[in-house]
């Protein structure tokens, strides 16, 4: 990277406790405090989803962050810009909400396990509305780290529709793969929806065929490096992410365990 990494801005799918445990929301919530306990800036966010308890988990509303429209297929969508604390780990989580997408109480599926046919309307909305908001913190990050699969369209917006925005002009994206990819297939029209600004349908042109496996090429195509969080990411991915070229930082169960992730994954973030 050339120069000291000095603010990490981590794009989470989970964060325990806001959701249960599991591999993706215990890294989401202790890799920011190790890096922060290694005197970095950190900001963390994850969705809205639903099934978080805003009063007992005490979220509430950024007024001055929230009030901007998302246009995804010629419909405005209001984002709504929360935030807690973890005191316990003295960090902040923002969180984007809005109605239409994450009110639901379950995550991904509904009750009887059906996958949301909007599942790629959130994603989008949910990567822009990171970036969006993080322009109006000014707040200019040296590694975006995103991990979970609703992140995953993040890189290449970062990389086409806001590569001459100033805030994110030095900024290089880690993408931490993990065994969550989903099977079932996204609506017909994701690439197209997808499109935005600088990013065209044709610099997404795995997402013609709108899988899982073909979202988390699209975000290894833009990403600066990649760190595989599980012993089972699926292969074809991994081979995509050797083809690219990309460093990548193997999965150590060991290191998860101990909690020295934290300074492998730092030490990565100086390499890229």
């Amino acid at each position: 990277m050339g120069n000291l990494v000095q603010k990490v801005l981590f794009v989470n799918s989970e964060i325990f406790p806001y959701l249960p445990e599991s591999d993706i929301a215990n890294i989401g919530r202790y890799l920011p405090q190790g890096i922060q306990e290694r005197k970095m800036e950190i900001r963390s966010f994850m969705p809205r989803y639903g099934c978080i308890n805003e009063r007992k988990n005490q979220l509430h509303e950024v007024i001055r962050l929230s009030g901007m429209n998302i246009i995804i297929g010629d419909v405005d969508r209001p984002l709504i810009i929360k935030v807690a604390s973890i005191s316990s780990a003295r960090i902040q989580v923002y969180f984007i909400d809005n109605e239409d997408y994450f009110r639901r109480k379950q995550t991904y599926a509904d009750a009887n396990g059906k996958f949301f046919a909007d599942n790629d309307e959130r994603a989008i909305f949910f990567a822009r509305g990171v970036l969006e908001t993080v322009k109006k913190l000014r707040w200019a990050p040296d590694v975006i780290h995103c991990q979970g699969w609703i992140s995953h369209l993040l890189p290449a917006y970062l990389k086409k529709a806001y590569k001459d925005d100033p805030i994110f002009s030095n900024s290089k994206v880690v993408l931490s793969l993990y065994d969550d990819t989903p099977s079932e297939k996204f609506s017909a029209d994701f690439a197209g929806k997808a499109a935005f600004g600088g990013l065209t349908r044709e610099d997404v042109p795995f997402l013609e065929q709108p899988d899982g496996i073909n979202l988390a090429k699209t975000a290894a195509q833009y990403s600066d490096g990649v760190i595989l969080g599980a012993d089972s990411v699926d292969k074809d991915i991994v081979n995509h992410c050797k083809s690219l070229g990309l460093p990548i930082l193997p999965f150590n169960k060991e290191s998860l365990e101990s909690g020295g992730y934290i300074d492998e994954y730092s030490a990565f973030y100086e390499t890229l």
